[in-house]
């Protein structure tokens, strides 16, 4: 069963990628395989240095200054997209060759970037607003209003549910979220994935 994690930022969907790793499932963080291309993948990059040649310095991908840019203008946004969405795709793609017993993906863009259709199940993890940003200021170091920023970008909680399968909400402690992650494996192993609960 090849399981899609997405929901936005900060909400948590490492804990349940957590939860599948516990499983012995293999375990595809987009983010971490996007990080991975940007050290590997010469067509990937050099898609980006010709669409975003400001925020290279020295051969080098400046990240901070590219989501600054892209954060705030939805066409270099979706152009961004284009270009990572091919790349990581085909490389999932390569991972999950030999299809694996347990799998899961976690992506952001799980439905937009057509990764959503390599799943049989998909998830949204959501969590209220406030928790998201103090979670991503303390994570990623940066300031209220970039974590609000990213927040904004995305998605809203609405669209997550009506497009998942199943949703789950993050609103109590680690420790609460990681049995809640525990009791959804259980339950779409038990129905093979196929019951739809919005």
């Amino acid at each position: 069963m090849i399981l899609g994690i997405t929901g936005g930022t900060g909400c948590g969907k490492t804990t349940l990628l957590e939860a599948v790793r516990r499983r012995g499932g293999l375990t595809l963080d987009c983010d971490a395989v996007y990080h991975a291309l940007l050290a590997s993948d010469q067509e990937m990059l050099d898609s980006l240095r010709e669409s975003f040649p400001e925020c290279f310095q020295g051969g080098d991908l400046q990240r901070k200054q590219l989501g600054a840019l892209v954060f705030s203008d939805p066409q270099a946004l979706a152009l961004l997209n284009r270009i990572t969405h091919t790349a990581v795709k085909r490389e999932i793609k390569r991972r999950l060759s030999p299809a694996p017993e347990l799998a899961a993906i976690d992506a952001i863009a799980l439905l937009e970037s057509g990764l959503g259709e390599l799943c049989d199940v998909t998830v949204a993890v959501l969590a209220p607003r406030e928790d998201r940003i103090k979670r991503l200021i303390r994570r990623d170091g940066i300031t209220r209003q970039y974590a609000e920023s990213r927040i904004d970008a995305q998605h809203p909680d609405g669209w997550f549910r009506e497009n998942c399968d199943y949703t789950l909400e993050n609103n109590g402690t680690c420790e609460e979220f990681s049995v809640k992650c525990e009791e959804f494996l259980n339950t779409i192993k038990k129905n093979g994935g196929k019951s739809h609960e919005h």
